[in-house]
């Protein structure tokens, strides 16, 4: 079965799926909220002397469908935004809500399940914006133990479940937020842009991150910032872990928030293979003039001796 995470600007997100190799597709069973259910915006600026007024509270409605996950007892895992996570245990002929991670005190409750009070520690634009909201961008499976899994969610950072998704705990230790009056908080607004494991050696963990790059080699416990910003590794979407060499990773830089192009002119490929204590610049064959291609965070991809990445200028790499 082939699956495509759609997104329709008249008819928005849609999940469609093919059993004969791309030939007919057909709609699979459609992610929805519980009906009544609710999520937490940020509380609106407010130009009174009171300051910001109460967090939002708004009907969830399913806007992006941003990642599919596979997990090796056979459950499909799907992360939206705003920022859920549903799974299947049927093959994909349903999803459900995972509740506990929808309900996770960091996210400020849902009122309709009667938990939470509304103190959330998810940042973001009202869901209205868009892609701003917060969202579920990356679902990472451990290879050893399908219970064992993380999600990573813009502008709240990482969680961790080791019990298929019941509980979950944080795993921002050692992240910096260079834009924060206290970089090293828990929460307050950590911006993961993607996150990859080793798949030999699943206890190394890689992030791309609004602020840097960032490696853990205890199983995202504890996180160690690897950037180079004299080589050009600092700002970025997507990361790729190498299957066996859990030192070994792949990114495409750029520039910055304020400017998504390429960092100098040129387009390159940074890999380490030493965990991200040293960086080379791959450009062979990539265009050093006048580039500006961004690369995002699931347009990078490697299989075997094989690495690919696609860009918003419509051209693929491999």
């Amino acid at each position: 079965t082939t699956w495509a995470l759609l997104g329709h600007g008249h008819w928005g997100a849609k999940l469609s799926r093919s059993t004969d190799d791309g030939a007919t597709w057909a709609d699979a069973p459609q992610l929805k909220y519980p009906e009544g259910a609710r999520h937490y915006l940020p509380p609106p600026p407010s130009d009174t002397e009171a300051g910001e007024g109460a967090p939002v509270l708004k009907p969830a409605t399913l806007l992006k469908l941003w990642v599919m996950a596979f997990g090796g007892d056979g459950a499909i895992h799907i992360g939206t935004i705003p920022g859920g996570l549903f799974t299947s245990r049927d093959g994909g002929e349903s999803f459900d809500l995972v509740r506990g991670l929808w309900d996770h005190e960091s996210r400020g409750g849902d009122l309709f399940s009667g938990e939470g009070n509304g103190t959330t520690k998810w940042f973001g634009t009202p869901a209205a914006d868009g892609e701003f909201s917060p969202g579920i961008h990356s679902v990472v499976v451990d290879p050893r133990d399908p219970k064992h899994m993380y999600v990573a969610i813009s502008t709240a950072g990482v969680l961790e479940t080791t019990d298929g998704g019941a509980t979950w705990n944080v795993r921002n230790n050692g992240l910096i937020m260079d834009y924060s009056p206290d970089p090293t908080d828990e929460w307050a607004g950590h911006d993961p842009h993607f996150v990859a494991l080793c798949k030999s050696d699943p206890d190394h963990v890689w992030q791309q991150n609004h602020c840097g790059v960032f490696a853990s080699t205890d199983a995202a416990a504890t996180w160690k910032r690897v950037s180079a910003p004299d080589q050009g590794v600092h700002f970025g979407f997507p990361v790729a872990a190498d299957d066996k060499d859990g030192k070994t990773a792949w990114l495409v830089p750029g520039h910055s928030d304020a400017q998504r192009t390429t960092v100098d002119g040129g387009l390159f490929v940074a890999r380490t293979e030493d965990g991200g204590a040293t960086w080379q610049q791959l450009r062979k064959g990539l265009p050093q003039e006048h580039a500006y291609d961004v690369v995002y965070r699931h347009a990078l991809d490697n299989a075997g001796d094989r690495l690919a990445f696609g860009s918003t200028t419509g051209n693929l790499y491999v």
